[in-house]
């Protein structure tokens, strides 16, 4: 609030009245983690010993944490809460596994255990084998034009890490296409189909081909 003073007491001023619009749940960048908020509207008024005198115009809107009383612009409701990012990352590491899985063919024993322990460690601790297994036989039945089945797994990708990409690190990209990668190695080098699927990967999550190919090639490098 704007005031003058004189001899120490307040003689106009500017003032601000707050309304709350909605509330929620937000990532708060000032406390670095999950708060509730409230998204409100303001309207400055000229006070004169206190006492509003004439409008001054609209405040905000703005969003305010309801614990540290932090203000900020409404674009901190596009980030994702730390729940929210938890889920995406999840489901990315799953649809990456799912792809690879697909690109080498399910018939891996190998494969299919590397990706049952990349989902469990994303967060699904109740995936096993078979699930992927069951769940590749509804989204690609036999049958299925190997093209058809491609394309609806890319989709998929997009759909699952699009979302996410803006808000990793360069760190976290890195680590689901390693995720991904050694999914694709662990029953023998990579597969032209596998490369195809991983550099899809790598494109989801906006790394350079140049950086996605240096990441696949370090992992074939290191021993399992």
């Amino acid at each position: 609030m704007a005031v003058l003073r004189i001899l120490g007491l307040c003689v106009w001023g500017v003032r601000t009245v707050w309304h709350t619009e909605s509330d929620g749940v937000f990532f708060c960048p000032d406390c670095g983690g999950d708060r509730s908020y409230r998204r409100r509207t303001g309207r400055r008024l000229l006070t004169v010993m206190g006492l509003p005198v004439a409008p001054r115009g609209q405040a905000g809107p703005v969003v305010e944490c309801s614990a540290c009383h932090g203000r900020h612009g409404t674009e901190a409701l596009e980030h994702p809460t730390s729940a929210r990012l938890t889920a995406m990352l999840r489901d990315a590491a799953h649809a990456v596994a799912l792809a690879v899985l697909v690109a080498g063919g399910p018939d891996s024993r190998r494969a299919r255990r590397a990706a049952a322990e990349a989902v469990r460690e994303a967060g699904f601790p109740d995936c096993t084998e078979e699930e992927l297994r069951a769940l590749l036989a509804v989204r690609c039945p036999d049958g299925t034009p190997a093209d058809d089945c491609g394309n609806r797994l890319a989709e998929q990708l997009r759909d699952a890490l699009g979302p996410l990409a803006g808000h990793l690190a360069l760190q976290g990209c890195e680590h689901l296409l390693v995720q991904g990668a050694r999914i694709a190695l662990s029953d023998g080098p990579y597969l032209p189909a596998e490369r195809e699927a991983l550099a899809a990967v790598g494109r989801c999550l906006m790394m350079s081909p140049e950086h996605t190919d240096s990441t696949l090639e370090a992992v074939a490098r290191t021993p399992s």
